[in-house]
């Protein structure tokens, strides 16, 4: 698994694990055609039909936008391995997006400025 695709724990919002009796083969199929996704993700809180990155089998990643105002985003990330018991372990991962990235810059640099006489 990448290291690039993987979020730092500390910034992991919520972050839930599931064990199933099915292959990971089927879990991956449950989370990535868009039929069956729709039980875990509604369509309506996924932002574009195609997930933002994944490692086939392994992890995919979706962007989400809040229904109401304020329209936060965050990223929900699946990440499925198989487990001892010959099932799959399921970790789903959502965290929030950088809002400080989509906020408004100034348009002045709010400091005095020197002028030549």
């Amino acid at each position: 698994m990448s290291d690039a695709v993987k979020p730092d724990p500390s910034d992991a919002a919520l972050v839930l694990e599931y064990e199933f009796d099915a292959p990971p083969a089927k879990v991956w199929r449950a989370v990535t055609i868009p039929a069956l996704r729709e039980r875990w993700l509604p369509d309506s809180d996924v932002v574009g039909a195609e997930p933002e990155s994944s490692i086939v089998g392994e992890e995919v990643r979706y962007r989400l936008r809040d229904s109401e105002p304020p329209f936060r985003e965050s990223h929900v990330i699946f990440r499925i391995e198989p487990n001892e018991a010959g099932g799959t372990r399921v970790r789903i991962i959502q965290q929030a997006c950088d809002d400080r990235v989509k906020l408004p810059q100034a348009a002045n640099t709010n400091c005095c400025l020197m002028r030549a006489a």
